[in-house]
This record gives C-alpha cells, structure tokens and sequence, in this order.
C-alpha cells in the first residue's frame, strides 16, 4: 500500500475517532440526562407516596374517633334515660307531699294561742307518720341529678360538635382522592384521544370512566364520597372509520385493532407519567403498513424525551431509528452487534422472504 494511501486512510480513521469521541460524548450526556430525570422521578413518587400515607393515617384515626364517639354517645344516651327516671319519680313524690303553705294559711296560724298551736302540730306530726316511707334527702338528690344532667348534655354537645368535624375531615379527605382521581382520568383520556387520531387518522377514541352507578345516570343525589367509592375501572371506546355511531369496545376489534389501542394507552400514559426507557418486543407484528408506520411516527416523536428499545422483523420502524443492532446465532451462541440502517433493512426483507418461502 502506498504512503498516500496510507495517509488517505488514517485520516479516515482519525474522523471515525473524532465522531465515535462526539458519539461517546452525546450518549454520556444523555446518560446523565436519564440519570437526573430517574432520580427526579424517583422522588416525586416518595412524596407523593408520603402524602398517600399521611392521608390514609388521617383517615384511619378519623374512624376510630368516630367509632369511639358513637359508643360514648351511645353510654350518655343510657345515663341520660336513668337520669330522667330518676327526676320523673322524685317528682312524683314530692307531688305527693302536697304545696307548701301560703301566707293565708300563715296568718290564719298567728291567731292561734299557743297551746292550740301545739295541738296542730301534734295533729300533723301524727298525719307525718303515715309517710314514714318518703325519701327525706328526695331535694338533696334531686339537686344532685339535675347537675349530672346538665354535665351529661354539655357532654353531648361536645361529641356532637366533635362528630360534625370528623365528618367534615372524611368529607374533605373524600375531595381530594376525587380529585386526584378526576385529574389523572381527564390527562389520560385527553392525551388516549390525541394519540390515537394520530395513530388512526381517520377514526377516534376516548376513555369512559366505570362506575357501579352506571345504571343510575338520572340519579344526581349520589354524594361525591360514594361516587369516588363507586369507580370501578376505566373502558375504552374507539372508531376506526369516520361514522361516530361505528364507536366499538374492545372485545368487539380485531388483533391488530387492539393493539393499536393498547400503543395508544401506552403512550397516553407515558405523556401523564414519564419513565426512563421502554423496551417494545414486535409491537408491530399484528399491524398492517399504514399502521407500523403511524406507530413509528409516534415513537420517534416521542424519544426526543425517552428512549425507545424495540425489537422487529418490519422495516417502518427501522427507518426512524438512531441505532440498530442485528442479533445472530452462530453455533447456538446468540451475538450482538451495532449494524447500518442499510444492513438492518437488509435483515428485515431477508426474513420476510424466508417466511413467505
């Protein structure tokens, strides 16, 4: 080989080396892009899973007070009634003993001599004799019982009060798990819908939130705690042609119909909740052309912010890669190596060859 050959050749070489260094450089930085992005994402979920738990433990403790306020209701309602027997009969009985004198009766006394005033009272202390039974601290108790009732209600008013607040607490606790179920249903369903009349532009699909009053739709008296109680799940409804009144729930599509709608969940769901790579395995085997080459429109649109790792015998999604790796086996041993968009191609036709001879 001549010296200008040689030459020619290593600076070939020389400019693979500064691309393969450039190359290096991109992926490092893009490694530690992924790296940022994990750990960002990894503490977003510890938060959000320490706000989870501190609601839940409210939740709980809200319960148990309730519960135990309803039995301490419960023991002052039967106090109440026992205090109320026992003012109802030391009534009763202090009835029995008739009113106290008025001033008539006094003064008709005053005109009494003494010794007649003796009389009389030796008269009503024999009539005295006949209610030898009568409670003589009846007055006494009755004082007693009526300050333990109004303990009792003073009680009762705080266990209300305290009631009305737990329940206020469950009610607010109640808002926010709707609400957090709300918005994560309507930023899935509204990036489902955007996918998918990508993926299929002529058709159109949306997500239908179950609930187990969907029998009851005129009911509008359902509180928003048993509504959140009643999600059940979420059911799609999609169209592929241009008549609304085509609209189709799952069972009712095709093999590759149905993966065109599980792609379009998928990517739905990575727009709400990014994750740090997804890895696809013939993701394309059941599509036709126009399909492979909607979802491979997608997905490179999608890796300007995740990566993609994606296995396939088709050649749509090998024209939107930035690498490509063929895999083969020699002697049983399976080898691995980065190849050209051009050999990749080559591949994937040979194969398809194959399987049609």
């Amino acid at each position: 080989m001549s010296m200008g050959n040689r030459g020619r050749q290593l600076e070939l070489s020389e400019a693979h080396l500064e691309e393969v260094k450039t190359n290096l450089a991109k992926i490092n930085s893009d490694i530690a892009l992924q790296n940022q992005k994990i750990t960002e994402a990894a503490e977003n979920q510890k938060a959000a899973m320490l706000y989870l738990d501190k609601y839940k433990f409210a939740e709980k403790r809200a319960k148990e007070r309730l519960e135990e306020d309803l039995q301490s209701r419960e023991m002052i309602g039967i106090r109440l009634n026992t205090v109320h027997r026992n003012i109802d009969e030391i009534t009763r009985k202090i009835m029995e003993l008739g009113p106290l004198p008025n001033s008539a009766s006094i003064a008709k006394y005053g005109k009494l001599s003494t010794k007649q005033i003796l009389n009389e009272i030796e008269k009503i202390h024999n009539q005295l004799k006949e209610y030898s039974d009568v409670n003589q601290k009846a007055l006494d108790q009755y004082s007693t019982m009526t300050d333990e009732e109004k303990k009792l209600r003073e009680r009762k008013l705080e266990l209300d009060r305290g009631y009305e607040k737990i329940k206020e607490l469950m009610i607010v606790l109640e808002q926010h798990k709707y609400n957090a179920i709300e918005f994560t249903y309507k930023q899935v369903s509204k990036y489902f819908s955007e996918v998918f009349q990508k993926l299929v532009p002529s058709g159109r699909g949306e997500l239908v939130m179950q609930t187990s009053h969907d029998d009851e739709e005129n009911d509008r008296a359902v509180a928003e705690s048993a509504i959140c109680d009643s999600f059940v799940g979420v059911g799609i409804r999609v169209s592929f042609g241009n008549s609304e009144s085509m609209m189709q729930e799952m069972k009712q599509l095709s093999g590759g119909q149905k993966s065109v709608v599980a792609l379009a969940l998928i990517f739905a769901i990575q727009k709400c909740d990014l994750a740090p790579f997804y890895i696809f395995d013939e993701i394309d085997a059941a599509l036709d052309a126009e399909h492979r080459r909607a979802v491979a429109g997608v997905i490179h649109e999608l890796s300007s912010t995740v990566q993609f790792i994606t296995t396939t015998f088709r050649p749509e999604l090998i024209e939107h890669a930035h690498k490509h790796y063929g895999v083969t086996v020699r002697n049983k041993v399976s080898y691995i190596e980065c190849v050209t968009r051009k050999r990749a191609l080559e591949f994937v036709q040979d194969a398809a060859e194959d399987s049609e001879n």
